[in-house]
């Protein structure tokens, strides 16, 4: 099943990262297992709450204020450190590289540092859009909108005719409350997917004519 995007109908397509144009799964699972376990916290409730947020707004909410942001960058250096294995999601790179040609701009808007994005994004082999909005960028992580509408000013584009690709429930819910159509990417599945469009991988997004 393919799905097709008419550039007459939008203005930018709007990419989060981690779990839609790379699977760093097992780095995010490694380094959050650790902080849980350094803080005797409840593994599963740390994993099931940290995706699609900031590092730093996560461990808010486990830590006082006073320890946040040394934890915050302790956490990010150690996943500086686990770039191996960090894969595209099948046709990421691809479509980053095709979509302008097509005459739809890109950016990547992603809860991560910049320095770890770029780490990422240069080990899964995926090309740097000229607009990429990170977690220093914006005042308000996902879910709130800020960064999807920060992209869409960056590149002089409406949000309502931005495209969002998301796989996580907080990316999707900063999408939608962006205005902006959102396609889930693989296999989430919560009450913010109802109505969504989906796609496995990027094999199965076509771009008309």
């Amino acid at each position: 099943m393919s799905l097709t995007l008419d550039p007459s109908e939008l203005d930018a397509a709007l990419f989060d990262m981690d779990g839609t144009l790379l699977d760093s799964s097992a780095a995010v699972v490694a380094s959050w297992t650790l902080f849980a376990q350094e803080h005797g916290l409840d593994t599963a409730e740390v994993l099931g709450s940290i995706h699609g947020v900031r590092a730093g707004d996560s461990i808010a909410r486990y830590l006082p204020p006073e320890r946040v942001a040394a934890e915050t960058q302790r956490l990010i250096e150690r996943e500086l450190g686990l770039l191996d294995g960090i894969v595209e999601i099948p046709g990421a790179a691809g479509v980053l590289r095709a979509l302008p040609d097509a005459g739809i701009p890109v950016a990547i808007v992603t809860s991560a540092p910049r320095d770890l994005a770029l780490a990422r994004l240069g080990a899964a082999g995926i090309p740097v859009p000229e607009v990429v909005v990170t977690a220093e960028d914006v005042a308000r992580g996902k879910p709130a909108p800020d960064g999807y509408l920060e992209a869409a000013r960056r590149l002089g584009a409406d949000p309502a005719r931005c495209v969002v690709f998301e796989d996580a429930e907080a990316g999707i819910r900063a999408g939608v409350a962006a205005g902006s159509r959102v396609i889930v990417v693989g296999a989430y599945a919560g009450a913010s997917t109802t109505g969504l469009a989906r796609i496995a991988d990027y094999r199965e997004l076509r771009v008309a004519p």
